[in-house]
């Protein structure tokens, strides 16, 4: 009896140390769920570069994960051993159901991050846009009603807002995308909703900046297939990959003259969507936030810490502005503090360079 007093005591004393490091919550349903109930999640686009991460952050949570994806950009050596993984595509129909309908344990959740990308290519070709991100999405929606799936986190983007029309961007700022890239975000996020109110799926739509950065504990190495973004596009030719680096425009009415963006890093894009699943699921209804880390740096300043952590000259030649590109954005994240408990953690600009050397110098 005295041997069970201690035991009971000792397991009383971990569940008050452990509700008191969540937050410094109660014993909560929120504890339970995200500490210890696993999940079975299948992660669409999980080989891509922020895919990855993503999975990799609910690996590390103990949840079960099947990684969907055509490697049309993600990378074979983004999967993790302890992952399933499918090799298909979101644009034929009977492959993402079967993906979902032949899992040994049903899904709880879908974590969507299967899309192309480039702002530029879409305005050039809408047609290669509307069938995988918009048609693409359907299938998965319309799969996931069939299987009884009805939680998903939406990897969506800042480019739903278009041009600022104040600074900094909040979820109330309108929605008036420039590029057909930024439309096919914001026709998603309305599918989303469209399906919440007739099929009753939960969604979260996470609305993030300029994803930046590599894994913090360095796991993992595979290189952005033909970025456009600029921390790539400096790690390239501080490398030797590029001869030359492009800097669009020196005449904006900034600091320097050159444009601000907000930068968030991967590893915390990634808590974010465990974060937005873990809310979702709790409170049975849908949620659109931001991710970003609310600080705006400069190409100039960008670029100069580069050279100052990687100890390369990396050229950099002045050119003319591109069409489109507002001179400042940064993202409010008041909504994610307040709903998810979510903040930037890894975002400052030295560990966002510092942990993309790390990958590229090699």
């Amino acid at each position: 009896m005295e041997i069970n007093a201690i035991l009971a005591d000792f397991l009383l004393i971990r569940i008050i140390i452990a509700c008191f490091l969540v937050n410094s919550q109660p014993y909560t349903e929120s504890f339970i769920l995200s500490y210890n109930i696993d999940m079975n999640i299948l992660i669409i686009g999980g080989a891509g570069y922020i895919g990855s991460h993503v999975t990799r952050e609910f690996l590390d949570r103990g949840h079960g994960c099947t990684v969907f994806d055509n490697l049309s950009s993600g990378l074979r050596e983004n999967l993790f051993s302890e992952a399933k993984f499918i090799h298909g595509d979101i644009n034929d129909y009977m492959q993402i159901l079967g993906a979902m309908k032949d899992s040994a344990a049903p899904f709880d959740a879908i974590v969507h991050l299967a899309a192309f990308k480039a702002a530029g290519e879409s305005m050039l070709n809408p047609a290669k846009y509307s069938k995988n991100n918009i048609a693409g999405t359907i299938n998965i929606l319309n799969a996931a009603c069939e299987t009884g799936i009805n939680n998903i986190v939406f990897s969506s983007s800042a480019a739903v807002y278009g041009e600022p029309q104040y600074i900094p961007i909040d979820e109330k700022h309108p929605t008036l995308p420039e590029n057909y890239y930024g439309f096919t975000k914001l026709e998603i996020e309305r599918l989303l909703s469209w399906y919440d109110k007739l099929k009753n799926i939960r969604y979260a739509s996470l609305r993030y900046f300029n994803a930046a950065g590599y894994d913090v504990k360095g796991r993992l190495k595979g290189l952005e297939q033909n970025p456009a973004n600029l921390l790539p596009v400096i790690m390239e030719t501080a490398c030797g990959m590029r001869k030359e680096m492009q800097i669009f425009g020196n005449d904006y009415d900034t600091k320097d003259g050159t444009c601000i963006r907000d930068y968030v890093h991967v590893n915390d894009l990634a808590v974010g969507h465990a974060m937005a699943l873990d809310y979702i699921i709790k409170n049975k209804k849908s949620l659109t936030v931001n991710l970003g880390s609310e600080q705006g740096f400069s190409v100039t300043e960008v670029l100069e810490t580069a050279r100052t952590v990687t100890g390369q000259p990396i050229p950099a030649k002045i050119t003319g502005r591109r069409e489109g590109d507002p001179a400042k954005l940064t993202a409010s994240c008041a909504l994610s503090h307040e709903l998810l408990g979510w903040k930037a953690q890894h975002s400052d600009l030295e560990t966002l360079i510092k942990t993309s050397w790390e990958v590229y110098k090699k």
